[in-house]
């Protein structure tokens, strides 16, 4: 097996899909007591943890274990911060909602998949998404991840940013030159 082949380095190269997902559903009035990074790192931490006794066959079924796995550290960690402790729903809320995100990713790399080779390479470029996204600035990853990832208005992102809605059409435009920028360097490489 290669260093490349190895459980931590496959996992290692979802931290950045997780993070871009951990960032879409932690609400706003709590993303100064929540860092998304802390969730992935309990995340991965709890995956190298509990590899032996993941029972996938491929990538997409590591996606989703993990997903799985986070949505609980999410639940968990905003029930901490809410009022209402004993929320059951909350983490199949959560399951839910980075379920969506996550199909909002896909649905972003378009065409169908019919094979699994296709499949394989549909989920490297998910990855590659992901790990483009969280190379962009702050503000312009925001934008970008309200815009194209939530379905939120120039208008809404600017509310949410407190920013004029010229000022976010920047960054959006600025980060889809630079999402396509380095998506392209990514397949040249």
């Amino acid at each position: 097996m290669s260093p490349q082949d190895s459980p931590s380095t496959k996992l290692e190269q979802y931290r950045p899909y997780l993070r871009t997902l951990a960032r879409m559903q932690i609400e706003p009035k709590l993303q100064s007591k929540i860092d998304a990074s802390d969730i992935v790192q309990q995340t991965m931490i709890e995956a190298h943890r509990g590899l032996n006794n993941f029972r996938g066959e491929n990538d997409c079924e590591l996606g989703g274990w993990l997903r799985r796995i986070m949505a609980r550290n999410l639940a968990d960690e905003v029930r901490k911060h809410r009022r209402d402790k004993r929320d059951a729903g909350l983490e199949q809320s959560m399951q839910a909602a980075l379920t969506n995100s996550s199909m909002c990713m896909e649905r972003y790399l378009a065409g169908g998949i019919s094979s699994p080779d296709q499949r394989a390479m549909k989920n490297e470029q998910l990855l590659s998404l992901a790990t483009a996204v969280e190379a962009l600035p702050d503000d312009q990853r925001l934008a970008v991840t309200l815009h194209h990832l939530q379905g939120m208005t120039a208008a809404q992102i600017a509310v949410q940013m407190g920013r004029t809605e010229i000022a976010v059409a920047g960054l959006l435009r600025r980060g889809l030159k630079r999402l396509r920028e380095l998506m392209q360097d990514k397949t040249e490489e």
